[in-house]
């Protein structure tokens, strides 16, 4: 039995098709103009005139919502969160750790590897921290900070079933070429964050990634790029970005946009266990934060990830841009799925998983798909 959305506008990923059908079970089993549909006899047929229809969303960096975080250790909530995240068109999930005692990441580890034995949405792990600088920690807790350690990385790897495929670290505090070997050679992308590096210094690193644009990082300035500068001149680099309109301005969301184009650039939310719930306190690696008017900050102010849901942000990447849907749709999943070898994501072409998002011609999401099956 397959299901059958007819009178869509599809973007596949790879090309916009307008008055399309799309047919799926687990699977997406073909695409295409209505012209070319013939009914078959085990479709389950709905008429979805005027609906948007996308690839579900890949976050890559997401800490946590709607009161739970990966750092607590706890794999039924973690799968719970994701849950609720379905309705904001998350498909496919990073479960992203942070700075804590080893004791802390082993049990968070240790929690999500259990959370995706049941639950294939969660795609890998992105440990970020402890292996960041002091001198731009953001919300990373100063005390825990530690300097890139190959050995400890396979530990950790290893608790985690082998599931870690981003690392966030500041490759200058050390010589981390032992590190970065180890990431390489057992398919960890190495992403640049919480750095005070110098673009001289990040030459000699191995990464290929860069967490949340702007933030947490040594800036662009005329006499030293920094990590910024050299996110915008190395065209292989893929590029995270938070784009709430708080972390970075909409003028600077666009002038990256500008530079790096859209084939490397990628969306995350960075959120944490306040997002969808109302103003007031939380909490962030076992310290106080407050949110108010769609802001999460420390006591001190700084901002402490976000509260943004992954359907505003791929609103946003549009207002503050101006790009076409087709771009907008590369940055929320077909880079991620492109990056981290994601064979089955990404796009909505046939033998592709058929994790799929609805939209009505506001973007809002109306139902999202996983797998096949209707999870909102």
């Amino acid at each position: 039995m397959a299901n059958v959305l007819t009178n869509v506008t599809v973007y596949t990923g790879e090309e916009k098709i307008e008055e399309a059908f799309i047919r799926f079970s687990e699977e997406v089993l073909a695409v295409g103009k209505m012209s070319d549909y013939k009914k078959e006899t085990s479709d389950q047929e709905q008429d979805a005139s005027g609906k948007i229809v996308l690839p579900g969303f890949i976050d890559v960096h997401s800490h946590g919502g709607y009161s739970y975080d990966n750092m607590d250790a706890n794999s039924e909530e973690i799968n719970q969160m994701i849950q609720k995240m379905h309705k904001e068109g998350i498909t496919s999930y990073f479960a992203t750790t942070m700075t804590q005692s080893y004791d802390a990441i082993n049990k968070a580890l240790i929690a999500i590897n259990e959370a995706a034995m049941k639950n294939p949405v969660i795609q890998g792990i992105h440990l970020e921290g402890p292996f960041v600088s002091v001198d731009f920690k953001g919300a990373q807790p100063e005390e825990y900070i530690r300097v890139p350690d190959a050995k400890q990385m396979e530990k950790w790897n290893k608790l985690s079933g082998n599931r870690i495929r981003l690392v966030t670290y500041a490759s200058e505090t050390s010589d981390a070429s032992e590190f970065e070997e180890y990431c390489v050679n057992h398919n960890i992308v190495l992403s640049i964050g919480h750095s005070n590096a110098t673009r001289a210094q990040l030459m000699d690193s191995k990464a290929s990634h860069i967490t949340h644009l702007y933030n947490a990082q040594r800036g662009l300035h005329h006499r030293e790029p920094g990590v910024t500068g050299h996110a915008f001149l190395e065209d292989s680099i893929y590029t995270e970005m938070i784009v709430d309109g708080y972390h970075i301005h909409p003028d600077m969301v666009n002038l990256a946009y500008k530079v790096k184009g859209p084939n490397r650039i990628e969306v995350i939310t960075d959120s944490m266990r306040a997002k969808g719930l109302p103003d007031g306190e939380s909490e962030l690696g076992g310290q106080k934060v407050l949110v108010k008017n769609n802001q999460a900050r420390l006591v001190d102010g700084t901002l402490a990830g976000s509260v943004l849901t992954f359907n505003d942000a791929f609103k946003n990447i549009m207002a503050f841009t101006g790009c076409s849907v087709e771009d907008a749709v590369k940055m929320t999943s077909v880079n991620q799925a492109r990056e981290f070898s994601l064979v089955k994501k990404g796009s909505l072409t046939a033998g592709k998983d058929a994790d799929i998002v609805v939209m009505n011609a506001d973007f809002d999401v109306e139902h999202t798909f996983s797998y096949g099956k209707m999870v909102y």
